[in-house]
This record gives structure tokens, sequence and C-alpha cells, in this order.
């Protein structure tokens, strides 16, 4: 995706998630922009930095230019692609018919399942996603008829393409089947065994 740094006269973005660093954001714009923003932003909505944060984005940004950083950003577009493919192989339904960023946005209606439910479901059994509304939804915000799904941190943690299937195996089964505890506590086990061969900290 070309960067939109270039064309926008404001582009924002988190630190965490994709970037891999401390939370927070930052606020990119022209220079004709930049004193209206710092005026909104600082001292209603800003205190004073935490310099340890600041160091940690420099830190963050620095890796980012690194080709270890560019090949990690290329496998997270690659892994999000092949999770897409495999909720819907799994029944579900790629909004826009698959993704090619970070993450995906899938209808879930056919599993007869709400967003809300299903984020409940799946955080019960050790999956972090999020409900999403999705284009023309018929139900509430609060509710939704979607689920985001995102791979930068299976990624960050080595997981690849072929790990793909097997999450949505486990999403896919703790959305139908998440009404029984037992099931939950099955797929939890799963959850757990996948995560042991890929440790967030490798000794």
């Amino acid at each position: 995706i070309p960067s939109p740094v270039e064309y926008a006269d404001v582009v924002s973005f988190t630190t965490h998630k994709v970037l891999r660093g401390p939370r927070g954001g930052m606020i990119l714009s022209k220079a004709a922009h930049a004193s209206a923003i710092d005026k909104a932003i600082f001292p209603g909505m800003q205190g004073g930095p935490i310099m340890s944060a600041v160091a940690a984005k420099a830190i963050a940004l620095k890796e980012c230019a690194t080709a270890q950083y560019q090949s990690y950003a290329k496998e997270v577009i690659v892994n999000a692609k092949a999770l897409a493919k495999s909720l819907e192989d799994e029944g579900m339904r790629a909004v826009s018919g698959g993704t090619e960023t970070h993450l995906a946005l899938i209808d879930i209606r056919s599993t007869g399942v709400n967003g809300k439910v299903a984020d409940e479901r799946c955080g019960r059994a050790g999956i972090s996603l999020n409900k999403n509304a999705i284009p023309y939804d018929p139900e509430s915000p609060a509710v939704t008829s979607g689920i985001r799904v995102g791979t930068p941190a299976v990624t960050t943690q080595g997981m690849g393409a072929e790990q793909m299937p097997v999450i949505a195996s486990l999403i896919a089964r703790a959305i139908k089947d998440g009404e029984d505890e037992a099931k939950i506590a099955q797929i939890r086990k799963e959850v757990n065994a996948l995560t042991a061969k890929f440790p967030v900290y490798p000794a």
C-alpha cells in the first residue's frame, strides 16, 4: 500500500499494534496544519511527555527502517490474506473479498451468531478479536454482524500462513460451539498448545 504521507494533509497512526512500539499514537501533517494541531492537543488533551515512552517510540521507528521489519510487515499481510481465506473456508465471508492490510473484516451472519457474542465466546477460548460492524449492518453498533481479526501479534510470535487455517478453525469452533463450556475449554487448551509452540518471549 503506498504511503499516504505525500498526499494527505494529516496522517495519524498508533505506535503499538503493527509498529510494535509502546501504547500511543502519532500525528503527521503538512507544515501549514502543524500549529492548529498542536493547539488542539496541548495543553487540553496532552500532559507532560513521558520520556521513556518517547524513547520507546524512537526505538520502534528505528526498527521500522530495518530489513527484518520490512520482512515482518510483508508477512503480516500474507498471514492476514491467509486468515481471511481460511475463515471463508469455514463458511464466513471476508468483506470486500479478502484484505490488503494487516486486518480483515469478517461477516459472520452465516454462523447465526452476532459479533458481540462471537467476541465474548472467542475471549473465553483465549482468542483475541473484536466485534465489528459490517457495511449495511442490520445489527446495532453495540451488537454488530461481524468480527475484525488481525495478524501482527501472531506474526510477531513467528506464526506463518500454515498456522492460519488452524487459527480460523479455532475461531469458527469458538463462535459456533461457544454455548458449550466443555467445548470452549477444549478450544482454549488447543489455543494454549499452539501459542506454546510460538512463545512471545522465546528462551
